[in-house]
């Protein structure tokens, strides 16, 4: 796991290990709580014995996000419902996006593809795979799910490059057409290990689609409890059944009561460790540790069709007022620095030239121009941000907007649990969305950068911005036209991400470092830089 950095007690190998520990009050509170049950018991845990976790060689994942309820995968473009659905569906391809090769592309229920024509993209399947309810997998599920999940319409829809229409030239034989929607078929070279693959039965009928998620993953649903929902090893898994007999899937919202979960026994996983919380753990030799750089950047994304940030001057004038040098310094190895508006671990990636830097007298120039000298004029601005699941968010959601009110923009912050912020960051029916800047990152299991960039900025999806900008839809339509990657990578390089940086509907605020801990006894997982685990050859001691 070259991508990841694993440590037992004392063993740091990332170069994003700290190298200067900070102690806080979330840290002597964790040394203490390690101390006692009582502490445990307060929190009102319940908790799972440990001897049957052995006899039954569960795994318990303790989420920062919660699932939809909805297990129709087109119906969300939420984090948790994609982790949880990494345990259940199969794609076509898988995409480990390791740092030192982020576009490597590995067979999963394709064995082999190639580029046909510039709108034709052709997938030899792999035989002998079944789906969870006993179903053959094959050509028609490829072409069901394609032409379904790829439709406008969906709520997701917006992940994907555009309609497509699928030929089956035999049972495991299939190939994407793209020809008849005017874009070539190399768009979905990265996005099919993004796509998970549902069965054509299940997609003819979404009632049941949605009450039950029926994938060729390595572990089949069998029930929710409350904020668990249940998952059991696969028999029939192509890779072969996974040595992990159970996985329970928990959502806790709380970063304390998962890291005391895992103290405890109660959890194998947990995710989204605050920097000092990992510092602490790397202490404990009950425990396991990693550290990866993800594929999420972090966001202050504007509300660019309300006043007053519809005013690009205006946006610009915030981008000069906040000092994102501050920011790094308060996450430290949670964050590294980011000058793009994609991770480092997505295809066209670069440092953009230019790239909005704290500057309090452009700040005050272009609010002058904006018609709001010293910020006089500005309506009251709400800035939208999560607690309990990006680390050091409230802190540093605290110091932009000190640094925005000391430039005269009237901030105050509003944090919310999880679950409550998710609802607030996306656009309503009306088109309009809560507050007037929001804390969000986005989160892709592909290194394919429309993922994040059209349903960001493009004026047909904006799904939190709201932006509607000719100019960007005009980058982005010229990037996806492009009839090779070469030529993409040189758009997306010198047109694509310089036109976002010049508009900015969105400040990009650094690229995320993820924290997972694990106990001891548990080998053999793999933590996509997206969020999903692959526990398929994972052991349980």
């Amino acid at each position: 796991m070259s991508d990841q950095s694993v440590d037992d007690v004392g063993g740091a190998t990332s170069p994003f290990e700290a190298t200067e520990k900070h102690r806080t009050s979330r840290r002597n509170f964790l040394v203490g709580a390690t101390a006692g049950a009582a502490s445990i018991a307060a929190l009102n845990v319940p908790l799972i014995g440990m001897a049957a976790n052995r006899r039954a060689k569960t795994v318990v994942f303790a989420s920062a996000a919660a699932v939809t309820g909805n297990w129709d995968p087109t119906s969300h473009t939420v984090v948790g419902q994609i982790d949880f659905e990494g345990f259940v569906f199969g794609r076509l391809t898988r995409c480990p996006m390791r740092p030192e090769k982020p576009d490597e592309i590995q067979p999963d229920l394709a064995t082999s593809w190639k580029l046909v024509d510039k709108y034709t993209l052709e997938y030899t399947l792999r035989k002998g795979v079944t789906f969870h309810n006993g179903a053959p997998f094959g050509a028609e599920d490829v072409k069901a799910t394609f032409e379904y999940a790829s439709q406008p319409s969906r709520p997701a829809g917006s992940w994907y490059p555009g309609p497509v229409d699928v030929q089956i030239v035999d049972s495991h034989t299939v190939r994407l057409s793209t020809k008849k929607y005017g874009y070539p078929a190399a768009a979905y070279w990265y996005v099919v290990s993004f796509l998970p693959i549902m069965s054509a039965r299940d997609v003819a009928h979404p009632k049941t689609l949605q009450q039950r998620p029926n994938g060729t993953g390595p572990f089949r649903y069998v029930s929710t409890n409350g904020d668990q929902s249940i998952l059991e090893a696969f028999e029939h898994y192509h890779g072969g059944r996974p040595k992990i007999d159970q996985v329970v899937y928990a959502y806790v919202p709380d970063p304390n009561t998962r890291v005391l979960g895992l103290l405890n026994g109660q959890y194998q996983i947990i995710e989204r460790l605050e920097p000092e919380q990992y510092q602490t753990l790397s202490g404990n030799p009950s425990v396991r540790l990693t550290k990866t750089l993800s594929t999420e950047n972090k966001y202050l994304h504007f509300r660019c069709n309300k006043p007053p940030f519809d005013n690009p001057q205006v946006r610009m004038a915030a981008c000069h007022a906040i000092d994102r040098t501050q920011i790094d310094a308060i996450l430290g190895v949670a964050g590294q620095a980011s000058n793009s508006y994609l991770s480092p671990l997505k295809f066209g990636y670069v440092d953009i030239p230019g790239y909005p830097a704290f500057n309090a007298d452009m700040c005050q120039s272009l609010l002058a121009q904006a018609g709001f000298p010293r910020g006089r004029g500005l309506p009251d601005l709400e800035y939208i941000v999560s607690v309990g699941f990006y680390p050091k968010t409230k802190e540093y959601a605290e110091l932009v907007a000190g640094m925005l009110q000391q430039q005269g923009f009237p901030v105050k912050v509003t944090t919310l649990e999880p679950a409550a912020w998710e609802d607030q960051i996306y656009r309503r029916s009306d088109g309009q969305g809560a507050g007037h800047m929001c804390d969000v990152g986005w989160l892709t299991g592909s290194p394919e950068p429309d993922l994040v960039l059209r349903p960001n900025w493009y004026s047909k999806a904006a799904l939190i911005t709201g932006v509607h900008d000719p100019e960007i839809d005009a980058a982005l339509a010229h990037e996806r036209g492009a009839g090779t990657t070469q030529e993409r990578q040189k758009i997306i390089q010198g047109l694509t991400l310089p036109t976002l940086a010049k508009k900015v509907p969105s400040l990009s605020l650094f690229s995320a470092v993820y924290f997972h801990a694990m106990a001891k006894n548990l080998r053999g997982e793999y933590f996509f830089p997206n969020g999903p685990i692959d526990l398929s050859k994972a052991t349980l001691a």
